[in-house]
């Protein structure tokens, strides 16, 4: 029993001392790491090697306690092999032990096996790195629709898992189980736009674009191209600027493209070049087929609202309102069906016919659904509320002050003229509005029943 009791205070004592060892080490580790890794300069490798050996440093406490409390040499190194984890670096430190002699050899051969290990463990990460390492677009290349310079950030894989992430206190995560940096895609055929797409530009730069948006048929440089066009058509002094330069018919011709990105942003340059008189001129050439195109494309797209927006700058004035009259029964019908940005914006752009008593005939006799009676309704908001009101004035003035109230018999029953004035339904429907808890609702109801 005596030597069964001896061995179990051994044991004790080993557990207790590894314990006390491993605390200190934890106490003292940054400290430590610098003289076990002077000789490595990469300051990157040293935290994942560091990370690698916790356990290392773990099993040789434990040897150094068990050589405090027991003199036999060969249990000592048994002990501190026990420790370790994984059979290849037992092996090796073992190998290595016999041939020194002694903990310290013993001590050292695992220090030497497991910054073997480790090295081998931070080249492969490295590798990795650059494996994964990301390619960036061109840093001239702007983001269509976006102010500034180039849109996708420049990643370097090489730099992945740096000392900007921090000095690693656990295991290194094996290369299996890594997330891949996100590749961004590059297009083929790399193009470095000569400007940013929010640059303010003169004549001699304002003619470089052109061409380019003339000569590629690349829709994301075309894209980039009209963006920077659009933004300097805002300016009046670039707006004579790009007609002299021959740039109307360069854009208009991207209208008739089957990309509907590319007709928006074109709608968009034009629908800044008609604020111009001398623009709107040359720009009527095409205003049917934008009316066209839509009315036929898909409902509340961005499309649509950029074409809603070009025609309704194009009839503010007078003068080229007789080019759309053909599309009246259209415009009430996208009325109808349109989303509440859609009803806005197409109201707008009735209204400006109703302020032209010369368009009034026309307008009242097409054919409209009876369906817009809703928009009378208390239930829409105030700006929906004011227009609706507003075009019903406006008709309503037109009609009397054009007498066509006593030539009733030449409109049909679907017609706005009946709708708007003989049906009553609207003139109900704008009583009851009196009440409304808008004040300025309100009071456009009270202008508009002192008319009737």
């Amino acid at each position: 029993m005596g030597r069964t009791r001896e061995a179990g205070c051994v044991a004790a004592g080993v557990v207790i001392g590894a314990g006390a060892c491993y605390c200190v080490y934890r106490l003292t580790w940054g400290r430590d790491k610098e003289i076990i890794w002077k000789e490595d300069d990469d300051e990157e490798q040293e935290s994942r090697d560091i990370s690698e050996t916790g356990k290392g440093a773990k099993a040789n406490a434990g040897a150094r306690a068990g050589a405090r409390l027991q003199g036999d040499s060969k249990a000592k190194a048994e002990v501190a092999v026990e420790l370790k984890s994984g059979p290849n670096v037992k092996a090796e430190a073992h190998s290595k032990a016999e041939s020194g002699g002694g903990l310290e050899a013993k001590a050292k051969a695992l220090f030497s096996t497991l910054k073997e290990q480790a090295s081998a463990k931070a080249s492969k990460a490295a590798k990795l790195g650059t494996i994964f390492g990301t390619r960036a677009l061109a840093p001239g290349l702007p983001c269509p629709g976006v102010r500034g310079g180039g849109c996708h950030p420049v990643r370097n894989g090489a730099r992945a898992g740096s000392k900007a992430s921090g000095k690693s206190k656990g295991r290194t995560r094996n290369k299996s189980t890594r997330t891949p940096a996100m590749l961004w895609p590059v297009r083929k055929g790399k193009f470095n736009f000569p400007y940013k797409i929010d640059d303010i530009l003169g004549a001699t730069d304002l003619q470089k674009v052109l061409n380019i948006l003339e000569r590629s048929n690349d829709p994301f440089i075309q894209e980039v191209a009209l963006v920077t066009l659009g933004n300097n058509a805002a300016y009046s002094f670039n707006q004579n600027a790009i007609r002299e330069l021959g740039g109307l018919p360069i854009i208009a011709k991207l209208i008739k493209t089957k990309d509907p990105i590319i007709r928006e942003k074109a709608y968009n340059v034009l629908n800044n070049l008609s604020v111009n008189s001398e623009n709107q001129g040359k720009i009527k050439a095409y205003i049917s087929q934008v009316c066209d195109d839509t009315m036929i494309c898909r409902l509340d797209s961005a499309v649509q609202m950029a074409g809603l927006r070009l025609l309704t700058n194009m009839t503010v004035t007078n003068h080229y309102q007789h080019l759309l009259s053909y599309s009246f029964p259209d415009f009430f019908a996208l009325l109808f069906l349109g989303n509440y940005f859609t009803k806005i914006q197409i109201m707008k752009l009735i209204i400006n016919f109703t302020e032209n008593p010369a368009m009034t005939r026309e307008l009242v006799s097409c054919k409209v659904p009876s369906e817009l009676i809703s928009l009378f309704n208390k239930e829409w908001d105030r700006e929906i509320l004011l227009n609706i009101l507003t075009l019903f004035e406006n008709i309503n003035d037109n009609i009397k002050n054009e007498g066509l109230a006593s030539s009733r018999k030449e409109f049909s029953r679907s017609s706005l003229f009946f709708l708007f004035k003989e049906s009553g339904v609207c003139v109900k429907k704008i009583k009851a509005l009196a009440n409304h808890s808008d004040l300025v609702v309100k009071v456009k109801v009270l202008k508009v029943l002192t008319k009737l």
